[in-house]
């Protein structure tokens, strides 16, 4: 086991420190050129376009809505790397780690607008009127490319649906065990009963429970981060100094210098956000919109959401309570946030976390499954396989609240790493379509119209026609 881990942890710096990292901020900032910094120049209007009701169809069914599909994916990846991971990122790489997330965030809001542009272009209908698509979808009929869709998808069934599960089911259990005494097989009893009777609702159920969860998570985690600022306000431009210091090595706090702030800071960042890691397009492709830019610039404000705040209210919390706490050696991950609320606002803090941690990690759970079950129907498997894989995931979702999972992360975030790199390179191919669409979005807007998608608006879309379903030729 000890030689499984060494090899994992090994096969994961060298991925993310030579290839992903460098290819993931060259096409973010890429694109952000493309799109003269879009991403965040229409943030006002992208909050005004998450507000929007679905479509009405002309066979009279409806999808979900912008705001509903929204929430599936932010269900995802507002999990709890934003409160472990962030803590394991200051710890090792220091608070520096926080300004590199941020930057990860800004030029990797392109690279999500770019993603998730394509995944509603060449999405597909389902019969009771909702969506599907994402990577595998453009692999295969924008790149001509079945296997590698294939492959894209069997790699985001499993580690989605199965591994991730699993390492999010471990926290809750461990959370529930350590504040409140409970046993970790009652834990997972009731966690699996809770997530089957969402799953087997299927994407309607799916979003209407995260439509009601995240809001409720995300605003009371700030409410409380906010508090705490607030309460420490005047410690607040010292902290914002030590992160920028930090950042470009002119104060070495913690860790090992720029260079581990960097590497901890992008590695979090991307983990976190899924910025153009393939992931977030599953969700977002199920939205049901007038045209295909509008979901990818509520995706893009989805990267912000999770890194400059949820992110960013974590990492406040910690480096505001002092280094005593951040730079223990004795604290790792969890016990790093424990420690900082406590030394906040007193020892219900932990109580309060666990509930945070429990809603974090249950909605991404949700919004994993969907991942995964939106890529078993890709591979063209019928109900009954959508049925055995949801039970699979119960499964996996009990043995992580018993078992120990640790070495799960490392094999997690080496297959994620390598989803990540196909996703980008494919990007890179097809980026030019989402670019023209962004510019054929915002020219119907400034004449004064309600943008509506057609394909022959897109000359990048030439050829294409046939493999488009969902948008008038």
């Amino acid at each position: 086991m000890e030689t499984f881990k060494a090899i994992t942890s090994f096969l994961n710096d060298f991925i993310y420190t030579y290839y992903l990292i460098p290819i993931l901020l060259m096409l973010g900032l890429w694109y952000t050129i493309k799109l003269k910094g879009g991403q965040f120049t229409h943030i006002g209007h992208a909050v005004k376009l998450i507000t929007q009701p679905a479509e009405k169809q002309a066979d009279g069914k409806k999808g979900l809505s912008p705001f509903k599909a929204f929430t599936i994916s932010a269900a995802s990846h507002i999990g709890t790397g934003n409160i472990v991971g962030v803590a394991a990122a200051i710890a090792i790489g220091g608070p520096g780690a926080v300004f590199w997330m941020w930057i990860t965030a800004l030029i990797g809001g392109a690279s999500s607008f770019v993603e998730n542009t394509l995944g509603q272009i060449f999405k597909e209908k389902n019969e009771d009127g909702t969506f599907k698509g994402g990577p595998a979808y453009y692999m295969t009929k924008a790149l001509g490319l079945p296997k590698l869709g294939i492959i894209f998808s069997v790699i985001v069934a499993v580690v989605y649906g199965f591994m991730f599960n699993a390492m999010q089911a471990n926290t809750i259990a461990a959370a529930f065990s350590g504040s409140f005494n409970i046993d970790v097989r009652i834990v997972g009893v009731v966690l699996i009963a809770i997530v089957a009777v969402i799953i087997f609702g299927g994407v309607r159920r799916i979003a209407d429970v995260t439509s009601l969860l995240v809001p409720v998570m995300a605003v009371a985690y700030m409410a409380l981060a906010i508090f705490i600022i607030i309460k420490n306000i005047a410690l607040v431009p010292h902290m914002f100094g030590i992160i920028f210091k930090s950042a470009f090595g002119i104060q070495a706090v913690v860790g090992g210098g720029v260079g581990a702030a960097i590497l901890n800071g992008v590695r979090r960042g991307l983990f976190s956000n899924e910025a153009g890691m393939g992931a977030v397009p599953n969700a977002s492709a199920t939205a049901d919109v007038s045209h295909p830019a509008k979901q990818g610039l509520i995706q893009a404000l989805g990267v912000y959401l999770d890194t400059i705040l949820v992110c960013s209210a974590t990492a406040f919390i910690i480096i505001l309570a002092g280094e005593g706490v951040y730079a223990d050696p004795s604290l790792e991950g969890l016990a790093i946030t424990q420690n900082a609320l406590s030394a906040e606002v007193g020892n219900w803090a932990q109580m309060f976390l666990t509930v945070c941690i429990f809603m974090f990690a249950f909605s991404s759970v949700i919004g994993n499954y969907y991942y995964g079950e939106n890529n078993i129907a890709h591979l063209g498997f019928g109900k009954s396989a959508i049925n055995v894989y949801r039970v699979l995931v119960l499964v996996m979702v009990f043995l992580g609240c018993v078992g120990d999972f640790s070495v799960v992360w490392n094999t997690g975030d080496v297959f994620m790493g390598i989803m990540a790199l196909i996703n980008l390179v494919v990007l890179f191919a097809l980026g030019k379509i989402a670019v023209e669409t962004y510019y054929d979005y915002f020219s119907q807007l400034k004449e004064g119209k309600e943008p509506v998608f057609k394909v022959s608006n897109i000359e990048s879309l030439k050829g294409l026609e046939d493999e488009i379903e969902c948008w008038d030729k």
